[in-house]
């Protein structure tokens, strides 16, 4: 393993944990409507300020997604942490968005000719 790729899965990882920390605080917070814009807002800015890439943009999206699948599975007492409001669809909505915008810019594969 060279360097540059020792860096990139570090800083995967990092961004797959800041993912997962904002998404969990955005899943924490979507009730109030402020918890909902300050999440909407952080998500977004992240998608925007990090660079395309499956090493930065996708492994934040997978992060943040993540926490907000672990939050929609069902608690033994039969709720759930998103509900089915106007503020759990928005936040759905905004994983969504992150979902689209990570995945449109991924890198397209290039040819290599013989």
């Amino acid at each position: 393993m060279t360097r540059r790729a020792g860096l990139r899965a570090a800083a995967a990882l990092g961004l797959l944990g800041a993912g997962f920390v904002v998404g969990l605080s955005a899943v924490a917070l979507h009730a109030r409507w402020w918890g909902l814009a300050l999440g909407a807002v952080a998500t977004l800015a992240a998608l925007v300020a990090l660079p395309p890439g499956l090493w930065s943009r996708a492994s934040y999206a997978v992060g943040w997604l993540v926490a907000l699948g672990l939050a929609m599975v069902p608690r033994p007492e039969g709720d759930y942490a998103v509900a089915s409001d106007a503020p759990g669809y928005l936040l759905i909505g905004v994983g969504l968005v992150l979902l689209v915008g990570a995945l449109a810019t991924l890198p397209v594969g290039r040819r290599r000719s013989r």
